[in-house]
C-alpha cells in the first residue's frame, strides 16, 4: 500500500489523527482541511434543551463535533448525568460522550444514519407511547435520521451546536497542493466535506476527477459521481479503519 499518496481534507485534528494510522500502514498523506468547525454559542434554548433532556426517550449525536460540545454543555448547565438513552452514528463519536460517562448505543457496522437506524436499542427506545427524540448536529445536516423516526411515530427535535465553513486558501491551493506532493488519492469524511473539495477546485475539478477518491457513505459517492468524479469509491464509513479496508481492495494508481 505504499504507493498511495493521499489528500485528507477533515479539520486539522481529525487529519492528524488519521494521518498518525496511515503512517504505520507506510501509507503517505498530506492534509489540507476543508472544513472549519465553528462551535453556535451557547444559549438560553441551549440550556434548556440540556436541563430538560429527561423528556426524551433517545438522544443521538451524530458527529464528533456534536460530541464534543454536547458534553460542555452537559458540564455547564447539568450537575448529574440525564435519565436518558444515549445514542451515536459511530464509534468514535460513541467514545467521547462515554468518557463523560454516558452509556451510549451505537451501530457495530457502518457508521451513518442508516446502521444506526438498524439498531434494535434505537427501535425498543421509541416503541413507547408518545415518542420523543432529540438529535444533537451541526447545522444543516442530513435529514434522513428525522424523517425515518419520524415515520415511526417519534417527534424529533434539533440542538442544532455549530457551523461547518470552508477555510480561506489562496486560489489554486489544492491543484498545486496535489501536484507539488504528488498525491494520487483524496479522502472525504462528509457531503459538505466533497462539496467544499469540488468549490475550491475551481478549473482544476475536471483533473482532479479522474482521482481515486473515498467516501464514507452511498449518499457523498452519489454526489461525487453526479459531478463528474470518475473512481468514487465508498469505504462504508469514516473512520480510518474502514478507509484502510478500502484502500486494500484498491489498485495503486499508475503515475
Amino acid at each position: 500500500m505504499t504507493g498511495w499518496r493521499l489528500l485528507l481534507t477533515r479539520p486539522a485534528d481529525e487529519s492528524a489523527a488519521l494521518s498518525a494510522v496511515l503512517a504505520e500502514q507506510g501509507i503517505f498523506s498530506s492534509s489540507l482541511p476543508l472544513l472549519d468547525i465553528v462551535p453556535i454559542p451557547a444559549s438560553d434554548t441551549m440550556r434548556d434543551v440540556v436541563q430538560g433532556l429527561g423528556r426524551y426517550c433517545a438522544v443521538i449525536v451524530v458527529s464528533k463535533p456534536a460530541a464534543r460540545i454536547s458534553v460542555e454543555l452537559l458540564n455547564r448547565f447539568s450537575s448529574q448525568t440525564p435519565p436518558v438513552k444515549w445514542f451515536s452514528v459511530g464509534a468514535a463519536t460513541a467514545r467521547i460522550l462515554e468518557d463523560r460517562g454516558l452509556d451510549v448505543s451505537y451501530p457495530l457496522e457502518g457508521d451513518d444514519s442508516e446502521a444506526l437506524l438498524e439498531l434494535p436499542n434505537l427501535r425498543d427506545a421509541i416503541a413507547g407511547p408518545d415518542p420523543r427524540v432529540l438529535i444533537m448536529r451541526g447545522e444543516g445536516g442530513r435529514e434522513l435520521l428525522a424523517e425515518r423516526l419520524r415515520e415511526q411515530g417519534a417527534s424529533v427535535d434539533y440542538l442544532e451546536l455549530y457551523r461547518r465553513e470552508l477555510p480561506h486558501y489562496p486560489a489554486a491551493t489544492l491543484p498545486e497542493r496535489i501536484r507539488v506532493e504528488r498525491l494520487n488519492a483524496l479522502v472525504v469524511s462528509s457531503g459538505q466535506g466533497f462539496e467544499h473539495l469540488h468549490q475550491l477546485a475551481g478549473d482544476a475539478w475536471p483533473q482532479l476527477a479522474r482521482l481515486p477518491l473515498f467516501v464514507p457513505s452511498p449518499r457523498v459517492a452519489e454526489l461525487a459521481r453526479a459531478a463528474g468524479a470518475l473512481t468514487v469509491v465508498d469505504c462504508r464509513g469514516a473512520s480510518a479503519a474502514a478507509l484502510l479496508t478500502a484502500i486494500r481492495e484498491q489498485p495503486v494508481p499508475v503515475s
